[in-house]
């Protein structure tokens, strides 16, 4: 059987999809995954064979229309959900002339997209073949398929649609505990989270679990010398009373500044999924992935949302008792320690952050669920 993934314009995108897509590859059956050329390096680096499906970035489909005209972003939440949605429509409609090409000589059997690849399902009906829908996540806003519905409305009218079609099988990352409040998609299949990432050599430390606390602040590449360096030197020296030592996932060219004369810092390129297993706590900026991967760990989070659609996981994650959240403006240095100590001390956050773990290994394993989706076809 050929089997094809379909990604989005960034990393994250790629990741959550390794998973099933590696064992239906393992199972025998032919797979590739298409996304934008930014990020087949992330493909090809999880060991499956790549497709660009346009040289634009995500940011040229987010703040450019179809007719090459500049486009805003908006500061209202709501209305940047509906933006992010049509953007996503731009990159289904760009993708489909590319895919139509490869199916033309690879003809899939059966498409699976990401949870905001909205090609996926319109590709699925050209090529009369089943469609499964796969989260990337745990919730993106609802709000942003209708965004892309209206983006995509001439090529519903194309194949007689009046919206996206239904998939054959939703396939669902987020524990059910966390699931956002509604009713259920059709055809739900719940399967377990496997964490999947990028990978480095690794060095003694990260896979050590050290005397002190170990708190992982994963601010990743959007740390410059510009950028929250001077703010987390001076994290380092305020959780240091606190017994803990830092972790930072920052690149290699600030790493080496970032940790000099500081003997309670590590900083670098990091295996996130090992490193997690060797600490108490994550700082992070509440993306969907780096998310699912610390609740998969069984780890309380404080969470600094950077973005709208990020807010309310956030909020369902902080209710269920699992994590803290602070909005933008208020992730003061004094606030972020506060919020580490409280994280730190009161054992409920980690006692529910073990719930949220457990739940999710009792999920389906992805060859499992590889099973019903063969059946489809």
């Amino acid at each position: 059987m050929r089997i094809l993934f379909l990604a989005g314009g960034s990393p994250a995108t790629v990741f959550p999809l390794v998973p099933l897509a590696t064992a239906a590859r393992n199972a025998g059956h032919e797979v590739l995954m298409a996304g934008t050329e930014g990020i087949t390096s992330s493909i090809s680096g999880a060991g499956l064979p790549a497709l660009s499906v346009s040289p634009l970035t995500m940011l040229d489909f987010f703040t450019n229309d179809k007719h090459g005209n500049s486009l805003e972003w908006p500061p209202d939440p709501e209305d940047w959900k509906l933006f992010i949605g049509r953007g996503f429509g731009r990159l289904a409609r760009a993708s489909m002339e590319p895919l139509l090409d490869l199916a033309r000589s690879w003809r899939p059997d059966l498409v699976v997209g990401g949870q905001l690849a909205f090609v996926a399902p319109l590709l699925a009906k050209r090529l009369g073949v089943p469609y499964v829908r796969h989260t990337w996540d745990s919730g993106e806003p609802p709000e942003a398929d209708l965004g892309a519905a209206e983006e995509l409305e001439p090529e519903f009218r194309e194949l007689g649609l009046d919206g996206f079609p239904v998939a054959d099988l939703h396939v669902e990352l987020c524990p059910p505990s966390l699931l956002p409040p509604g009713p259920a998609p059709a055809n739900l299949q719940h399967m377990r989270y496997v964490a999947s990432s990028p990978q480095r050599t690794l060095e003694p430390w990260m896979y050590t679990r050290p005397e002190r606390r170990r708190i992982c602040v994963t601010a990743g590449c959007r740390v410059t010398k510009d950028q929250y360096f001077d703010f987390l030197r001076d994290l380092a020296g305020k959780v240091a009373p606190l017994g803990a030592e830092l972790i930072v996932a920052a690149p290699e060219d600030v790493a080496r500044d970032l940790t000099a004369g500081l003997d309670n810092v590590h900083a670098g390129w990091l295996p996130l999924d090992v490193v997690a297993r060797t600490c108490d706590l994550f700082v992070h900026h509440a993306g969907g992935g780096t998310s699912l991967l610390v609740m998969a760990a069984g780890l309380p989070q404080l969470l600094i949302p950077n973005m709208p659609s990020s807010v309310a996981p956030s909020q369902r994650l902080t209710d269920f008792g699992a994590s803290l959240m602070l909005m933008p403006g208020e992730d003061t240095l004094d606030a972020v320690v506060s919020g580490c100590q409280e994280l730190l001390e009161n054992p409920s956050y980690t006692e529910r952050a073990r719930v949220v773990a457990d739940e999710i290994r009792s999920q389906p394993l992805p060859v499992d669920v590889l099973a019903i989706v063969e059946e489809l076809v």
